[in-house]
């Protein structure tokens, strides 16, 4: 990644979407490709590589993902290149235009995440979400000893197992192409317990769902995300009581937010917002 790296004029392109990490464009001279920048912190050539790395080894799992083409330059900023999907929409698009096929998408969801659990990962490349959460703990500021035992003392309850998680596991990251799906945004793809994946879910769909922000970015209401989250779990446990489920979910979701320290290196302000978060879920679950 040196200087076989070129750079590109942004002018060229249209922006089409935009998501919690970054923006992407199209270019109407390509029109098989798309470009994906993501915002400051996660645009750097470290962070990049790591993207279109990993994006490229998910794909050799025969998990399906967008062919990554190429790393290019935009100023002082790294971005990729990668095939367009289309006809395509998320899974959220869908239940945002279409609120009567939640259930629908979250057993769509709940189905193609079990076959990604399924999948043997390459554990010599991917990394184990156990031993980054251990990294975690050892980093994380602005959480009360109690609380930091509690989650010490769950963690250890987690089994390192070596099966793939994805790492942003929600709507907005499987995507539809006819009868075709694709798995994207797969910077923190790992192996472990899958309920590493269902808790960032239930984070996502049971606190996060009442920011504004949030149900802006994901043009769905907090009423829809609580029904996609209750179609989610009578999904995964074939039960319409949920309630085991949603505790130990809920224990996860506390790990998620921890390993928001690991992923984003959170500023003071952030680090406080999330600690407050940690603090209601210990006191509620752990």
């Amino acid at each position: 990644m040196n200087a076989e790296i070129r750079e590109i004029d942004l002018s060229g392109w249209q922006q089409v979407g935009e998501g919690g990490n970054g923006k992407t464009y199209v270019n109407p001279d390509r029109p098989d490709v798309i470009l994906k920048l993501n915002n400051r912190r996660l645009s750097t050539r470290q962070a990049v590589r790591k993207e279109f790395d990993v994006s490229r080894a998910v794909h050799a799992l025969g998990l399906p993902t967008p062919a990554m083409m190429e790393i290019v330059r935009v100023g002082n900023a790294y971005a990729t290149i990668s095939q367009l999907i289309k006809p395509k929409r998320s899974l959220g698009r869908i239940c945002c235009d279409s609120p009567e096929r939640t259930e629908e998408m979250a057993q769509l969801l709940c189905a193609r995440g079990k076959e990604m659990f399924a999948t043997p990962c390459n554990t010599d490349f991917f990394p184990s979400r156990r031993q980054q959460l251990t990294t975690a703990l050892s980093q994380i500021k602005f959480v009360s000893k109690e609380n930091r035992r509690a989650i010490e003392a769950f963690a250890q309850s987690i089994p390192d197992t070596t099966t793939c998680i994805h790492g942003d596991f929600q709507m907005g990251n499987l995507i539809l192409s006819g009868e075709q799906h694709y798995w994207i945004d797969l910077d923190r793809f790992g192996y472990g317990d899958p309920m590493f994946d269902i808790g960032h879910l239930y984070m996502l769909c049971n606190v996060y769902s009442s920011m504004k922000y949030v149900q802006g970015l994901f043009h769905m209401t907090r009423t829809q995300f609580l029904r996609f989250w209750d179609a989610f779990a009578r999904a995964y446990t074939g039960t319409a009581d949920h309630s085991d489920f949603d505790r130990q979910a809920g224990r996860f979701a506390c790990i998620d937010v921890v390993m928001r320290f690991f992923f984003s290196n959170p500023s003071a302000p952030e680090a406080l917002f999330f600690a407050a978060h940690i603090r209601r879920l210990a006191k509620r679950f752990l």
